[in-house]
């Protein structure tokens, strides 16, 4: 009798065990499909703009495109390490929080800044940030901010 109840209690354990075990490899599994999910940067976008301006530049894996006031877009190729360095700062971000972050200044209130906005494509979701001075981002999208600033500076200069 004590052998079948220690049978019984061991075979118990261990299917407890057993079911643990899948679980945690279960959840494991759609944490990673989380990450890669928004880990797929497509598309990062600069609009920065007050009455009389509207800049926008564009990056994707293989072009970026800046438009100014209605003007003929100018459309170039970006090079594999700039998209890296671009989409590496993207990704290091919690996007779906960047709507939520504080702006530092708010001189764009009185035209004093342009109103700046990061718009961000990711997994097929397009994510906006809070409007910030142009030149003074969040702290959390400075980074970013200024890694997209590196190649627009020479696409404004541009005749």
């Amino acid at each position: 009798m004590k052998k079948h109840f220690i049978l019984i209690n061991f075979i118990f354990i261990f299917s407890i065990i057993s079911c643990i075990n899948q679980n945690k490899s279960e959840n494991n599994g759609k944490n990673l499909t989380i990450n890669t999910k928004q880990g797929k940067i497509e598309k990062v976008q600069l609009i920065e703009q007050t009455r009389g301006v509207n800049d926008s530049v564009t990056f994707t894996a293989t072009s970026k495109v800046y438009t100014s006031n209605n003007a003929d877009p100018t459309n170039s190729s970006i090079s594999l390490s700039e998209w890296e360095s671009i989409s590496k700062q993207a990704e290091a971000l919690d996007l779906s929080a960047i709507s939520k972050l504080q702006s530092p200044t708010t001189g764009r209130y009185s035209d004093r800044a342009l109103a700046a906005t990061i718009i961000i494509t990711s997994g097929g979701t397009t994510y906006t940030s809070a409007t910030f001075d142009s030149g003074h981002p969040p702290k959390e999208l400075e980074a970013l901010y200024n890694e997209i600033q590196k190649p627009t500076r020479i696409l404004k200069k541009k005749p």
